[in-house]
């Protein structure tokens, strides 16, 4: 994926500004920025469901989205919805397929109310899966669901990528989720990419380890969140807690 600058305005007020980004083949990439950055409008830009006002853009083909709500048919069953868009007689075997991947052959017929939340956005994630795509754009897809599923959707998203292959670009306010999930880190401010951070960590990825903590304060310096500076807290102990505090600003 390459735009070249890209630049996305509302009347007059300019969302990106002359934005540059490339993400390389199968590479995992994660956005971070405040609210009201523009990270929304550049996934959109990315997945064609907004225009660029001006600049040059090359996305893969094919491309799918997952969002933050699973956005799920309630009139149709969950095989259905993952079926939604194909051609051919083999659409049932591939959304079957896709919803094995993901854990859910036994939920085929189920009715979208039915399923609980973690389950309906496992399902969304099936529906982007099964048209194979080389850029698969998620938009804040584990917000919604509690933290312990959300660690097993980490688990699932990431040997789902290992498998397809796909370039991802994951737009998130969490400074967890993008360290534990991205090969890099960008960073969304005034328009543009400010920092581009290489994890460079094996996965799994452990929040104890020094790097990681490092991390996880540069990038929040870079946020503007302040770490607590009382004179009894150690920060270096909560830099490597998993959650100890809000990592970020939602957009």
């Amino acid at each position: 994926m390459r735009a070249r600058g890209l630049c996305v305005a509302f009347g007059e007020n300019s969302v990106l500004r002359d934005l540059d980004l490339d993400i390389a083949p199968s590479e995992f990439v994660a956005l971070l920025g405040r609210s009201g950055s523009g990270k929304t409008t550049l996934l959109r830009v990315l997945a064609g469901l907004q225009p660029e006002s001006s600049g040059s853009l090359v996305v893969p083909q094919p491309r799918s989205v997952v969002f933050q709500e699973p956005r799920l048919l309630p009139w149709k069953r969950i095989v259905e919805n993952v079926a939604l868009g194909l051609r051919g007689g083999t659409a049932r075997a591939q959304a079957t397929a896709a919803l094995r991947e993901v854990g859910l052959e036994h939920r085929l017929d189920a009715w979208p109310a039915t399923l609980s939340g973690g389950e309906a956005q496992r399902a969304g994630l099936a529906r982007a899966l099964v048209r194979n795509p080389h850029f698969l754009l998620l938009d804040e897809p584990f917000a919604s669901v509690d933290a312990l599923t959300r660690l097993r959707m980490y688990d699932l998203v990431i040997d789902l990528w290992r498998f397809h292959r796909p370039s991802v670009l994951l737009v998130t306010h969490d400074v967890d989720e993008a360290l534990l999930l991205a090969d890099r880190v960008l960073v969304l401010e005034g328009g543009r990419i400010a920092s581009h951070i290489p994890v460079g960590l094996a996965r799994p990825r452990d929040p104890a380890r020094p790097r990681y903590a490092e991390l996880r304060r540069d990038i929040l310096s870079l946020l503007g969140v302040p770490l607590p500076t009382a004179p009894d807290f150690d920060a270096q102990d909560a830099l490597a807690a998993p959650y100890p505090f809000a990592t970020g600003v939602s957009a």
